[in-house]
């Protein structure tokens, strides 16, 4: 039973960890950006933000922390009865820090803010490179894995 749900357990893992962190980062904007939004100055997006309004946002992102940490558990359990092999945690580890750093550039380039967001460029420029790096370890330590189990 365990062996079936691990992919999915891995899936959803990787699906909520960016939301997750996104909404305990929570908005960015600058209290005097916020002030001058609520004078009614239009504020500058490098993206604009999702809402589903303070409630909606607050159930996704309580569904969210729930299912990482149920997921984390459940895999971590997996591990400990050997029905996840634990050299594949190198992979793991890899796509959820690439997640939390996916979670923490959108709340960056989401902020609001007057001018340029100069933190917006910052993450393409800082943040890219290391999402790709993350991503590129995690792909050949997945092969590697794959290729000694054949």
């Amino acid at each position: 039973m365990l062996r079936r749900s691990v992919p999915v357990l891995v899936v959803a893992l990787l699906l909520a960890t960016p939301v997750a962190t996104a909404w305990l980062i929570g908005d960015l904007t600058d209290r005097e950006a916020r002030r001058l939004a609520a004078e009614g100055v239009r504020l500058d997006y490098a993206l604009r933000p999702i809402s589903l309004g303070a409630t909606g946002d607050r159930v996704v992102g309580v569904l969210a922390c729930v299912l990482v940490v149920l997921s984390l558990a459940l895999l971590i359990r997996a591990t400990a009865t050997r029905t996840l092999d634990s050299r594949w945690w190198t992979v793991l580890l890899a796509l959820v820090l690439a997640g939390v750093l996916i979670g923490f550039a959108w709340r960056v380039m989401t902020a609001g803010g007057i001018g340029a967001n100069i933190g917006a460029g910052l993450v393409v420029l800082a943040g890219g490179p290391v999402l790709l790096l993350l991503l590129i370890v995690a792909a050949v330590q997945a092969f590697r894995l794959r290729r000694r189990a054949a």
